[in-house]
């Protein structure tokens, strides 16, 4: 049997010939929609006269640290190896929409593409479909603990250690819908376009795009995509910021020219004096693609224990992961020991370190510090901009032992 992260459904091998020879003869799971004016997607309840405000998520946000459209993870409540799906994470810019699956539709556009299409969902169903298992961040993760590393504050949602989860996704490579439309010689740029209130965009190079891990993911955690996580198809764009893996996709915009918008300008984008922006891009400064290595404990910050043995646990990362050392100290660096990796150890996931801790009455400064398998190790300085984006020195996580 194949191992769980490089199973594939092979029962379906649809190539772009088939698809167009399909929408050419009548009735198919796919659509031609060349010259069509987009179809309206998103089905929304707008609150009437009298109606109460839409709930900001489908899930109940009681388990997490609530932060205005954001539910922050409290990472002491994950045990395992991966994260449930009710204690995922969530990053909105507007209130989690109502998809109906029935006239939801993927467009696939641009000058960029050979032939515009629009896919409904049994079509992103049938094609070859992909797992893998890979962790999530929001770039701006432990944006909220800025001023306590750096002295100042950085703008944006104020995340403490819990904007980062691990899951299972499952669906087809956004290669496989690009071969699809067919892509033309000169194409540069995939932008990927949500149906949230916002519609809210990210570009990437036509190679991430094409990479056989970057999916359209129609499954988390073995179960139909929750609608706080994307219901019915999102993108997923291991070791990349959050904000390239588009939640309700609706589109898909292949492009012969850089594309540049807010979220690549203004937004996820490194700006300060040591980031000058491109003088041939309309950036701010450096937009933010690949991720950092980092690790945190799973416990509150700050935490109370009582004295005696603890086996403490926590999770570290990195985009070119695996992680392949995680140290801990047990009185604010001074001291470095070496912590247990917990199998499994995969190379998009995250890995769940473990330690024994004997905790004396008083007050205490944990710290950990991961490495990757290419030596990248978290810095002693802090990478200053901004907003804050991509912290990743060595957290202090104080104890009161009592």
């Amino acid at each position: 049997m194949k191992p769980k992260e490089a199973r594939r459904n092979e029962t379906h091998h649809l190539t772009r010939r088939d698809f167009v020879r399909a929408a050419s003869v009548g009735p198919a799971a796919v659509w031609m929609a060349a010259c069509e004016p987009e179809a309206e997607t998103r089905s929304l309840v707008p609150p009437g006269p009298e109606s109460p405000r839409p709930p900001r998520w489908e899930k109940d946000p009681s388990p997490f640290i609530q932060r205005t459209l954001n539910l922050e993870t409290r990472l002491e409540l994950i045990d395992g190896f991966l994260t449930p799906n009710e204690l995922f994470f969530v990053r909105n810019h507007s209130p989690t929409p109502r998809i109906d699956p029935a006239s939801y539709e993927l467009r696939i556009e641009g000058d960029g593409a050979e032939t515009d299409l629009s896919l409904d969902l049994p079509t992103l169903q049938s094609l070859p479909q992909r797992t893998i298992t890979a962790y999530l961040e929001c770039a701006g993760n432990w944006r909220g603990l800025y001023p306590e590393l750096t002295g100042t504050r950085a703008s944006g949602g104020q995340w403490s250690t819990g904007a980062v989860g691990c899951a299972e996704w499952s669906g087809p490579s956004l290669a496989s819908a690009l071969e699809l439309a067919g892509v033309r010689p000169g194409a540069v740029d995939v932008n990927l376009v949500g149906l949230d209130g916002t519609g809210f965009e990210r570009a990437m190079p036509l190679a991430k795009a094409m990479h056989p891990d970057t999916l359209i993911a129609l499954r988390m955690n073995g179960e139909t995509l929750p609608a706080d996580h994307g219901f019915p198809a999102r993108s997923v764009v291991p070791g990349w910021s959050g904000s390239n893996s588009i939640k309700w996709l609706g589109r898909i915009q292949v492009s012969t020219e850089r594309v540049w918008n807010s979220n690549n300008t203004t937004s996820y984008v490194l700006i300060g004096e040591q980031w000058p922006p491109d003088d041939h891009a309309p950036a701010q400064g450096g937009p933010i693609t690949e991720l950092v290595v980092k690790s945190a404990l799973a416990l509150p910050r700050p935490a109370r224990l009582a004295p005696g043995p603890h086996a403490l646990h926590g999770f570290a990362h990195a985009p070119g992961g695996p992680v392949s050392a995680v140290e801990w100290s047990p009185d604010g660096g001074s001291t470095w020991l070496e912590a247990t990796i917990v199998e499994p150890i995969l190379p998009l996931a995250w890995q769940r370190f473990e330690f024994e801790w004997e905790a004396m009455p008083g007050a205490h400064t944990l710290v950990t510090r991961a490495t990757d398998a290419a030596g990248n190790t978290q810095p002693a300085e802090p990478l200053m901009n901004e907003k804050g984006y991509l912290l990743n020195v060595p957290l202090p996580h104080p104890v009161q032992v009592e």
